[in-house]
């Protein structure tokens, strides 16, 4: 479901600019040109991302369309060709979003990232560190206006606690002079389990020691500001930090995932090693005559093939390593229960069976054969274990589940 927009914009080719060009940016879009105009549509719906408001319109000349605006409980960002630090920090003091001043239609270069950024806080999960509780709840509030869920801690040992039991936090926003541990030695501490791009840093501090910036970069913080900080300033370091983070997740994503099915590749597969668990379990399976498929629809139906069956491995394993290890074969590990692991694989090749691949006007059927171990053993005898036992079911007539324990070894191995 698209997300909606609101656009409250007296000038109608201003506004219809800003409609088509978010209309084309993916969101769904109601347009105002007055305050009365706007309550009207916010009395009927209030669903909406944000609003982007003109502050200077016919029935009100004032900003008047904040307040009301604000009154639904809805996010703002305000369009204003006139800019004075009187207005500034009056406009920012009521807690809109950010404000965009109007040159021609230059603004829309920065409205549409913003949004954008908007949309995607909604992925991130920030940690506020500050033994003021009343910091702490000031950020807090900064963060969530914006989308973003938050957790606190009031010192650096409370917080690396907490970070141990929540493993989706994506930020961390901390203060340095605090008891039991301050916030260089926490983020030294972190970056001993987590990088600059697996987990972003803000340092901040009231101290009048102009060292702490290039302190807090080499303990491995992103970036550092200090209080008491400027409220676009705040938002301007944590939109670049995330814009960042993003980014490089996006690089390492198209690096480490097949491009065809979405599942991990084997590059990447060998590059986890060591945050992979020791005692782990394996699979290895093959598209039983996959060829067959190439050479009855297509390769683009062979395409189609791998595509699906890369999507029900996913569903059945999501949190799980998948991947595709090469052509028709993947490859799947898992640290839970094997006996799990195994009706699980069972369940999975019985709806790969039963499952019809429609491509142009033909319907696909395929099968699996998979070869299943929890044998403790580096990665690569693993998987070695693992093919063996795919090969046996392929030589017991394909389309089946064939595992083994611990205990099953090699034909080289004594």
């Amino acid at each position: 479901m698209k997300e909606k927009i609101l656009v409250v914009e007296d000038s109608r080719t201003f506004r219809n600019y800003l409609y088509q060009q978010l209309n084309n940016a993916g969101y769904d879009v109601e347009a105002a040109q007055s305050v009365a105009e706007a309550k009207i549509i916010l009395e009927r719906e209030t669903n909406f991302l944000c609003t982007v408001l003109d502050y200077c319109l016919p029935d009100g000349q004032d900003g008047e369309i904040i307040d009301v605006v604000l009154s639904y409980q809805q996010k703002i960002i305000v369009l204003t060709r006139i800019f004075n630090n009187t207005l500034r920090e009056a406009v920012l003091a009521k807690g809109v979003i950010d404000y965009i001043l109007k040159d021609n239609f230059s603004p829309v270069s920065y409205l549409l990232p913003l949004i954008k950024r908007i949309s995607n806080n909604r992925n991130h999960k920030a940690l506020v560190v500050d033994d003021s509780t009343v910091v702490r709840r000031y950020i807090v509030q900064l963060l969530e206006h914006q989308y973003i869920q938050t957790i606190e801690a009031e010192d650096g040992a409370h917080a690396l606690r907490v970070l141990n039991k929540n493993n989706d936090i994506t930020f961390i926003v901390t203060d340095h002079d605090m008891p039991n541990k301050d916030g260089i030695s926490m983020t030294h501490e972190i970056r001993k389990n987590y990088d600059r791009n697996q987990l972003a840093i803000l340092g901040l501090s009231g101290s009048d020691d102009r060292t702490l910036t290039a302190r807090f970069l080499k303990a491995g913080a992103n970036d550092f500001l200090y209080k008491p900080f400027n409220q676009e300033e705040f938002f301007c370091r944590i939109h670049q930090i995330l814009d960042m983070k993003e980014a490089t997740n996006e690089l390492l994503r198209h690096a480490n995932e097949d491009a065809l099915t979405g599942l991990w590749n084997r590059r990447y597969m060998f590059s986890q090693l060591p945050t992979i668990p020791s005692k782990r379990s394996i699979a290895m399976m093959d598209i039983d005559l996959f060829k067959n498929v190439n050479d009855t629809y297509g390769h683009d139906a062979g395409d189609a093939v791998l595509i699906e069956v890369g999507r029900i491995i996913k569903n059945f394993f999501t949190n799980d390593l998948t991947v595709r290890f090469g052509g028709e074969e993947f490859c799947i590990l898992t640290s839970g229960p094997f006996v799990q692991f195994v009706e699980a694989l069972e369940s999975m090749r019985s709806a790969i069976e039963d499952y019809e691949i429609c491509h142009n006007s033909n319907k696909i059927k395929v099968s699996v054969s998979i070869g299943a171990t929890d044998l403790q053993a580096p990665l690569d005898k693993q998987i070695k274990a693992a093919d063996k036992l795919l090969y046996t079911a392929k030589q017991q007539g394909k389309n089946q589940v064939i595992f083994a324990r611990n205990n099953f070894q090699l034909d080289n191995e004594k």
